[in-house]
């Protein structure tokens, strides 16, 4: 009997656990009809499939090198990757361990499926982010947040969407820290006495050097790049 592996996705706040569950439900059913035996399934939940490094594909694609199964079902070429070269990686791997791809919506998969599959995945990521941009740029020209949370500043309600108000707690420590900063104590300094005094930091978290610097930018006095790291930049 064929040992089968099922694989199911769901990528966004538009989709939900019911969809992993319905999604192998019909592969079950389909692995079974065709005398499948299952014996593993792999799922990622709320994660992109424009990237590869999901903990459910990175197992799946580790019990394959190992020949735990025989054939893997998912919902469609797009449940596995969105992005043509993971598509390409992950077909290209479990055919080198004997392993058939089957999916719902294009059957047993082949290298036809990757080729003309991944080039049309790949332009829907790139209309997808182009349209995203699209909106952001909006938003901003109207005066509001591009995305993203500051330090300092706090959400609004959903139908606000895109506005800032000033957090008071908040930015009080961002005023005494370019003060201290501005008076010559350097970050780390700072940061050690912020946790001393158990002043959570933006994330939530304690504070370090690179919180006050930046990871990614150039620091306070350099100029005004921002890494993900620093005040201004996500929390």
């Amino acid at each position: 009997m064929t040992r089968v592996a099922i694989y199911a996705r769901y990528s966004s706040d538009m989709h939900s656990q019911a969809s992993i569950e319905d999604q192998i439900r019909l592969c079950d059913e389909r692995a079974r009809s065709a005398g499948g035996m299952i014996v593993q399934t792999y799922t990622d939940h709320a994660i992109s499939g424009a990237s590869m490094m999901r903990p459910g594909i990175q197992m799946l694609m580790q019990d394959a090198a190992a020949g735990q199964f025989d054939k893997v079902y998912a919902e469609a070429l797009d449940r596995i990757s969105r992005d043509q070269e993971g598509i390409a990686a992950v077909f290209k791997r479990l055919t080198f361990a004997g392993i058939r791809m089957v999916t719902l919506s294009e059957g047993e998969i082949s290298h036809l499926h990757i080729g003309l599959k991944g080039t049309m995945n790949a332009l829907f990521l790139k209309d997808l982010a182009d349209k995203t941009r699209r909106g952001l740029r909006g938003r901003v020209e109207q005066g509001l947040s591009g995305g993203g949370h500051s330090y300092g500043y706090g959400g609004v309600r959903a139908d606000e969407r895109g506005q800032r108000r000033i957090n008071e707690v908040e930015v009080n420590i961002v005023r005494r820290i370019f003060e201290e900063y501005a008076a010559g104590k350097p970050p780390k300094a700072i940061a050690f006495q912020l946790n001393r005094e158990g002043v959570a930091g933006p994330t939530g978290g304690t504070w370090g050097q690179s919180t006050i610097n930046g990871r990614c930018c150039t620091t306070l006095e350099g100029g005004s790049r921002r890494g993900s790291g620093c005040l201004s930049g996500r929390a």
